[in-house]
């Protein structure tokens, strides 16, 4: 039972403030591998030490770079752009993480050994293929499980040619991968992207790297060429807003509450739950805006709603909240009418299969659910009160499951054994910290 969370009951009302969640994931990996190629000493502060970004400190290490983790601050001293010493028969374990996993492909373009990417058991189910096929257009070899999976080995090339590239599924980690490629090759890479998370060009913009950027209605054009430095450079990781997002949800679904999250990210990229919450009537406010080294950093304050309301989702909105969708899906259980969710293909591009288990949690706590491909219909039911006993296990430790099934429990009511409780040191280690802070 060590690793089964058991709830037994709803969460009683509150008016909580959260000084930080955790650093954002997605900033804390790309500060780990930009910082590994920059020259000199290079030291970030609320670094997210998540079983992912200690994965990525691991691979830096394989090739030759000093790291030191203190419980205050990150430090790595990089070597410069053409610092990795690249040995035989080194392996990278990725572990749970497409991000590294997929990013530091990029990276290993012009490698001159072999080397082996290496996953758990969900990530080596996931497609590396949409990332393999442009790199190999680059000149690199890479080789594939299956045509598709991890394990992947990848030899590079010092005959790199840039390349052109049109990203039509909305991934920012093939869309980056490209990039950190394009930054190793000479001539211009041009990438035509389906709009999806940016970290990686405003990091890259920041540190003054040759990336020319350009937002079109329906698209971005990026213009990468061969970077000749990367200046060392210290980093404060903002809050993310993907681990801000449970207590969002959790706030917004418990009656009479309020809550303010202080210095979350609020990149335009990533803020698709807060805009679809407000569609659907929760009062969501960001406050004390400011920039911070091309991030948009706030204030959330959410104060829960008594009249939620269904949406038919519009789908240009899917890819800056896919990673909050299983939230999402609880807030349409408890709204008035029916929701309606389209093109959620990229679910399923996840650590587990999402859009199944999303309708599985939802066929679990009494509310029906009509999935149609990458489609998901939801009759809400604003009274939902559960009574019985629900088991949540065998979902390949998804750690966003974990979580949304802790904020289903703490809401709806039932008894619930959550197994796999370490999942959520994949993303979230402080998860269950800030949740029982919560329920004092």
């Amino acid at each position: 039972m060590t690793n089964i969370f058991v709830i037994k009951k709803k969460i009683n009302s509150f008016h909580k403030k959260i000084a930080k969640v955790s650093g954002d994931k997605s900033l804390s990996i790309r500060w780990v591998l930009l910082a590994s190629l920059a020259k000199g000493r290079s030291r970030s502060y609320n670094l997210l030490t998540s079983d992912d970004v200690k994965a990525s400190i691991n691979a830096i290490k394989k090739f030759g770079i000093k790291v030191k983790l203190k419980k205050d601050f990150c430090e790595i001293h990089g070597k410069g752009l053409d610092g990795y010493k690249y040995k035989k028969n080194i392996v990278i374990n990725a572990k749970n993480s497409g991000t590294l996993g997929r990013l530091i492909l990029g990276l290993l373009v012009n490698s001159n050994e072999k080397i082996k990417i290496i996953g758990d058991k969900s990530l080596s189910k996931r497609d590396f293929k949409r990332v393999a096929d442009p790199l190999k257009k680059f000149g690199a070899k890479l080789k594939l499980k299956n045509n598709k999976n991890l394990p992947l080995n990848i030899l590079g090339t010092k005959n790199l040619r840039p390349i052109n590239y049109h990203e039509n599924r909305g991934s920012a980690q093939c869309k980056s991968s490209i990039i950190f490629a394009g930054l190793r090759t000479e001539g211009t890479t041009i990438i035509k992207a389906k709009k999806s998370r940016n970290h990686t060009e405003l990091m890259c913009k920041y540190l003054k790297l040759p990336i020319i950027l350009s937002s079109k209605k329906n698209y971005d054009l990026i213009k990468v060429r061969k970077a000749k430095k990367i200046n060392s450079f210290n980093y404060h990781v903002p809050s993310d807003i993907s681990s801000a997002s449970f207590f969002i949800v959790l706030t917004c679904l418990t009656k009479n509450s309020s809550l303010t999250i202080k210095n979350v990210n609020i990149n335009q990229s990533r803020i698709g739950l807060v805009i679809i919450l407000k569609k659907m009537g929760v009062k969501i406010i960001l406050k004390n805006k400011r920039l911070y080294k091309g991030e948009l950093i706030a204030d959330i304050f959410v104060k829960s709603s008594k009249n939620l309301k269904s949406i038919n989702c519009p789908i240009n909105l899917n890819s800056s909240a896919i990673d909050e969708f299983l939230l999402i899906f609880l807030v349409a259980a408890k709204a008035k009418g029916v929701s309606f969710f389209r093109n959620l293909g990229e679910l399923d591009q996840k650590e587990s299969p999402r859009l199944k288990w999303g309708s599985k949690i939802l066929n679990l706590i009494g509310i029906k659910n009509i999935v149609n491909k990458s489609s998901i219909k939801i009759f809400g039911n604003p009274y939902i009160n559960i009574k019985k006993k629900i088991v949540i296990k065998n979902y390949l430790k998804d750690h966003r499951i974990f979580m949304s099934s802790a904020i289903a429990a703490l809401t709806f009511g039932g008894e619930w054994q959550i197994h796999d409780k370490d999942s959520i040191n994949t993303s979230f280690p402080n998860f269950l910290k800030i949740l029982k802070e919560m329920q004092k």
